[in-house]
């Protein structure tokens, strides 16, 4: 694996987990008894906590990518095999 392509891989990570991290601990106004401000989407959250859950994505992508690469450095999966075109 490239430099350029541990970016690429680590950055697909990165998003594919912030968007699953970003629904965390979401209150709406009305769930936390604010009143809301004129022109608001009832579906606004009243706290959305970005710096923690960019954080917290960037660990988690950490290890997951950790885990990708060492698959690959290490060639704990074989993909010609597992793909049925092995050698043999």
């Amino acid at each position: 694996m490239t430099w350029f392509n541990g970016i690429v891989a680590f950055a697909c990570i990165f998003m594919l987990t912030l968007f699953c991290v970003l629904p965390i601990g979401v209150r709406t106004s009305h769930e936390a008894g604010e009143e809301m401000l004129p022109g608001q989407a009832s579906s606004a959250p009243t706290n959305p906590r970005m710096g923690f859950k960019v954080l917290l994505t960037f660990l988690i992508s950490l290890v997951i990518f950790g885990l990708f690469y060492a698959i690959g450095y290490f060639g704990l999966i074989d993909t010609h095999a597992l793909l049925g075109r092995g050698g043999d």
